[in-house]
């Protein structure tokens, strides 16, 4: 063989080399940008499934709090109520006391759990 020759196919395989180099290259930096977009879209999937856990969240808690609000609102009625049962009782077994016609005991006409009592009775 030629010197030449030889000269010419080492060209020839290096200029494939730098071809299949360039190919290579040109493949890898397709595959980055296709991962750079599926990557973005991941962090947009989360960031939109953030705001969603979030808004759920801030519904959960405001409910908890409404819920708890109200059961103080119960507790406080409750309280109230028997407050009020109490102050009835003690004007009832007041009135007792000082009626002139009755004998000290609770008459079951002005006892109004009596009364209630009687009316599902009937």
């Amino acid at each position: 063989m030629s010197t030449g020759l030889i000269i010419a196919i080492a060209v020839v395989a290096l200029i494939v080399i730098v071809l299949i180099y360039i190919a290579s290259s040109r493949s890898q930096a397709r595959k980055r940008e296709e991962r750079r977009e599926i990557a973005g879209h991941h962090r947009d999937e989360a960031q939109l499934r953030h705001a969603k856990a979030d808004k759920h969240q801030a519904e959960a808690d405001e409910k908890a709090a409404r819920a708890r609000r109200e059961a103080a609102e119960a507790e406080e009625r409750a309280h109230a109520a028997r407050q009020e049962r109490e102050a009835a009782e003690a004007h009832h077994e007041h009135a007792a006391e000082v009626d002139p016609d009755g004998d000290g005991e609770r008459s079951a006409r002005h006892d109004p759990r009596t009364a209630e009592t009687e009316e599902r009775r009937v």
